[in-house]
């Protein structure tokens, strides 16, 4: 079980990612969480540097769905001007949102990268589906919802007993 919640990559920041790297090795699309791995949980549009991180990865030739926990006000409102498709309420890390992100870009998991800030959610629910997973660090905590901030203190909890498995190893950038 715990080694579902081991991602294949752990950066800082979605900006740390290799794109050109993923992409040589055949990945063409990206599921991202939106609150706190592209954004602060209340920050309601992208940041000028995160538009230059997704003109990008289109111009890379990814495709790119964002696929969140929260609900359809929220992600439409951020999602929508940018032309970016997106699942709400998504109920992660159970497979459906993460299927329907595939079909939506016409990709198969062995394509498919997922970015996101926590293991229960976005790094558990690609690796059940054999998913690139990337771990990147929470933007800021300080606005997590109630199930967020319970989440964080499990992954504590699961970063421990991973630490002392051998399967989780600390990083400088991480």
């Amino acid at each position: 079980m715990f080694e579902r919640l081991v991602p294949k990559l752990r950066v800082n920041t979605v900006f740390d990612i290799n794109l050109e790297e993923l992409y040589r090795k055949g990945y063409r699309g990206i599921i991202t969480d939106l609150d706190n791995t592209l954004v602060g949980a209340k920050a309601p549009l992208a940041t000028p540097e995160l538009l230059l991180w997704f003109a990008k990865v289109k111009e890379l030739g990814f495709k790119l769905v964002i696929v969140s926990n929260n609900n359809m006000d929220r992600v439409s409102r951020f999602a929508t001007p940018l032309d970016i498709q997106f699942v709400h309420q998504a109920r992660k890390p159970i497979n459906t949102p993460f299927l329907k992100a595939m079909k939506l870009m016409e990709l198969q998991p062995e394509q498919t990268i997922v970015v996101g800030d926590q293991m229960l959610t976005d790094v558990l629910g690609g690796n059940r589906l054999g998913l690139y997973t990337v771990l990147v660090l929470p933007i800021s905590v300080k606005d997590e919802g109630f199930g967020t901030r319970i989440n964080r203190r499990v992954e504590q909890i699961a970063l421990t007993r991973l630490r002392k498995q051998g399967l989780w190893q600390e990083e400088d950038k991480y």
